[in-house]
Order: C-alpha cells, then sequence, then structure tokens
C-alpha cells in the first residue's frame, strides 16, 4: 500500500487576509518540506488563479495534477472554499463550504455558469454567494454530478455550518433533499475527531482535517492519511471513494491540531481577554466577566449543546477501534522556538528548522516517526523531549477563544 498525506483546504494569494507568496511553485515546494503528498489548489473559482491553474499544472492521472516540467513531486486536486450568505429557515446563515471538481476543464464550467449568473468571482479567492447550503449543493450538482462538497471547519462560530452563529443543529437542516450527498465534514482546528464522536448523529458522516492555510507556513498544520493500492490509483474519484466510505483500512488517521490551540476552542470576549469553559459560561450567562456584553460561543460548547454522548462514551469508540484513529501534533516551528524561548519567525528558528528538515528529509516523519535518540543528536535533548511530550499528548494547552489562538506550554 502507499501512504499519502493530504490537505484538501487551502488558499491562494488572491484570497483575503492570505500571503502574496501562495503560487503554486511555493506551495509545492513547501508541501514537499511538510512531508504532504497531495493538495489541494483552492481558490479554483479566481480568474487570475484558474488561469495560473491552467498555466502551472498538467494531469497525471484522472483528475490528478503536478507542476509542468516534472519540477515537484506534489500532486495537486483541483478545488476551493466558497462561503454562502443567504436567509434560511428565520435566520441569517453565513457558511464556509469546500468543492472540489474532478478535473479543470469541469471547474472551468462551474466559473463560467456562476459569472453568467451574476456572481462576482473577482473580489476574492473565497467567493461570496446568495445562496443557501442547500441551494449551493444544487447548483454544483446541476453544473457537473462528479462534483463534492465538504462542509469547512464545521463548528466554527462564524462560518461553520454547526456554527454557534447562526449555524444549523444537523445537516439535515442545512442540506434538506441533497443532504445525503455530504457524506464528510472538516472537523477545523478547535475541534477534534473525539469531540465529533460525541455527536453519533454524525456517526455515518467521515471526519476530515485540513489546514485551511492562509499562508505557506500554515499548509499541513492539519492532514488526512490515505492509502493506495497502487500509484495508479491515486486519482480524484479514489481520493473521494475513500473519505465517503470511510474505510480504516484506506483512511488510515487524520493529523490533527490540539483543539484547545485553536482560536474558538473556548467561549471568551477577545477585546477584554476574557475565556472561560462552557460551564462557566452557565454561570455568568453567556456574557463577558470584564464588560458584561455577550460572548461569542466557541466550539466545545456548541458540540456539548448537540451531543448525545458524553466524552467518555466517545473515547470508547477509538479505544475500541471502531473510528478513524488520529493523531495530534504541534507544528516543528512552534516546538523550536518554544524551545528557545525566541520567536517563530527568528533566524535562531528557522535555522534550527532548515537543519532538521536536511536531516531528516520533512516536517510530518520529524513529528511522527523520526527516534527520539535521533532527534536528540540532530538538534538538542530540549526539543527532542518536546516532541515526545507531544507524541504523549502531556503538554499543556491554554485554550484559544474568539479569534485568539490558544497556547502551548511544554512541562
Amino acid at each position: 500500500m502507499i501512504q499519502q498525506i493530504v490537505d484538501l483546504h487551502i488558499h491562494s494569494k488572491y484570497a483575503r487576509a492570505c500571503s502574496k507568496h501562495l503560487d503554486l511553485p511555493t506551495i509545492a515546494k513547501t508541501c514537499e518540506i511538510r512531508g504532504i503528498d497531495i493538495v489541494v489548489t483552492g481558490d479554483m473559482t479566481h480568474p487570475l488563479w484558474f488561469t495560473h491553474i491552467e498555466r502551472e499544472l498538467v494531469e497525471v492521472t484522472d483528475g490528478i495534477y503536478q507542476l509542468s516540467g516534472n519540477r515537484s513531486r506534489t500532486k495537486f486536486i483541483i478545488g476551493t472554499e466558497v462561503s454562502v450568505i443567504k436567509k434560511d429557515k428565520g435566520k441569517t446563515r453565513r457558511v464556509h463550504h469546500c468543492l472540489y471538481a474532478p478535473t479543470i476543464s469541469v471547474a472551468k464550467k462551474l466559473n463560467k455558469k456562476l459569472e453568467q449568473d451574476g456572481y462576482n468571482l473577482k473580489a476574492d479567492g473565497r467567493p461570496i454567494l446568495g445562496m443557501t447550503s442547500q441551494e449551493l449543493l444544487h447548483y454544483v450538482l446541476e453544473v457537473d454530478s462528479r462534483i463534492k462538497l465538504i462542509p469547512a471547519h464545521a463548528w466554527t462560530p462564524w462560518f461553520g455550518v454547526f456554527g454557534s452563529k447562526g449555524g444549523y443543529d444537523n445537516l439535515q437542516e442545512a442540506f434538506g433533499d441533497v443532504a445525503h450527498y455530504i457524506t464528510a465534514i472538516e472537523t477545523g482546528l478547535s475541534s477534534d475527531p473525539l469531540m465529533n464522536r460525541m455527536c453519533s448523529w454524525l456517526d455515518n458522516i467521515t471526519l476530515v482535517s485540513n489546514s485551511d492555510a492562509h499562508s505557506p507556513q500554515k499548509i499541513g498544520r492539519e492532514a488526512n492519511i490515505l492509502a493506495f493500492t497502487t500509484t495508479t490509483d491515486i486519482r480524484f474519484d479514489t481520493i473521494f471513494s475513500i473519505i465517503k466510505n470511510g474505510d480504516k483500512k484506506k483512511f488510515l488517521s487524520t493529523i490533527e491540531f490540539f483543539p484547545e490551540e485553536g482560536k474558538y476552542y473556548f467561549d471568551g470576549h477577545a477585546d477584554c481577554k476574557f475565556s472561560c469553559s462552557p460551564l462557566e459560561t452557565v454561570v455568568y450567562s453567556g456574557r463577558c466577566g470584564i464588560c458584561n456584553k455577550q460572548m461569542t460561543i466557541g466550539v466545545l460548547n456548541r458540540v456539548y449543546e448537540l451531543a448525545d454522548r458524553s466524552m467518555e462514551q466517545a473515547r470508547q469508540l477509538f479505544d475500541t477501534e471502531q473510528c478513524i484513529p488520529y493523531q495530534s501534533i504541534v507544528p516543528l516551528v512552534e516546538l523550536i522556538a518554544l524551545v528557545l524561548q525566541k520567536g517563530i519567525g527568528t533566524k535562531a528558528v528557522q535555522k534550527e528548522y532548515t537543519a532538521l528538515i536536511q536531516e531528516f528529509g520533512n516536517e510530518f516523519f520529524i513529528l511522527q516517526d523520526a527516534l527520539i535518540a535521533d532527534i536528540a543528536r540532530a538538534s538538542n535533548s530540549n526539543l527532542a523531549t518536546a516532541i515526545q511530550q507531544m507524541r504523549d499528548k502531556t503538554i499543556v494547552c491554554t485554550p484559544g477563544y474568539d479569534g485568539v489562538f490558544g497556547s502551548i506550554t511544554l512541562l
């Protein structure tokens, strides 16, 4: 079997608040450094980015592309994130979804229809569409029934399909008569599979994890490990068949953020630097303990609200191998910065990171598979201990809230 690490949600330099360095050659090189085998192009609906896609990529197997001229081993599939905004069932719903096209020609067909229907695709790599989630799915299926839709960062307060700010309570409510086409959701940085499995109504839904990268440095902070029989089996249809079926023999695991590190894990109010757990939120009646304004209700609270299992019951599903397993990581550059007590962007941290990549080949190998003794020899015992703590899940996380990322402390 051939293992492939897959990141199905990133952006381009044409998306708002994204790095100007996000072009396809840079993305491909970054994936090699991280250990990502397959990555989505992102932003396929943006005219300038789509031109870049057509110019840079060639198809190598069905629906799988690489840089022309054999410049990189990184493989691409064609896709984007879109934002749908419309009043539905008495609430204004703002929801993000990931779309995937089986070929460049299908993506072009979708783009043409969107433009003909008056949607502005030039303003943002992540276009805003005046539709409901249900209408969007009908729309893309009419263009081509092979287009896939996966709800993005499903629990995020502002734009998640289950988010506290205008999200739905279940997939049927969101997608109606086409809900059966939704076979996977993206868990997002502030939740992990254990939290999601507290909801039995998601038992038949595959959980995928992606980076939602807005810069090259963030590519692969979450990802999926899939297995294929042969290299020619690595195709668009095969990838989404594995995801749809959730076969543990082929969907080996997801790679996760520690959810506490995500920026919407706890409830809180960023302006006052105030955060609290869901139990404390009840005490505060959902209001900031400093200014009394309404707090942003985070992912953990929303999961508890919709859950019908306890955390222990969900953990039992993983202990008895009934679910696709997952691994929690901290990006290598963060661990180096903690050990050196310097900023992530400093020369000392970047020098150490580059040296380790040169020694071991890629970041995921270092974080997941390299021998701790070898890491200590190549770097130092403190970094080796930090990586061991990460693998053992003995690091301490200060939870993120209301758009503020959480932080990691080493024991």
